[in-house]
């Protein structure tokens, strides 16, 4: 059984800063992050995992993402993450 991961980070050094992503192997994600390899979260790092949600359909995480990347999902996530 396949899982997609919406997950939003917390860069350690940079603690205002936050990353809301989607993937399918959400350890090497994070890896990746750490190595500097995706461009927008390569200035702050180290990053630490905030809260990470485990969907069995990928348009429906998907939507959460993009939900989450939104004014209202960004709010949201403040007082409840």
């Amino acid at each position: 059984m396949e899982f997609y991961y919406v997950y939003r980070l917390i860069s350690l050094n940079h603690p205002g800063r936050r990353y809301v992503g989607l993937t399918d192997d959400f350890k090497a994600r994070l890896e990746k992050h750490n190595r500097g390899e995706v461009l927008h979260t390569s200035k702050y790092l180290p990053w630490a995992i905030d809260s990470a949600h485990a969907f069995r359909d990928r348009e429906k995480a998907a939507k959460f993402e993009l939900y989450l990347k939104s004014h209202s999902g960004r709010e949201f996530a403040k007082r409840h993450f």
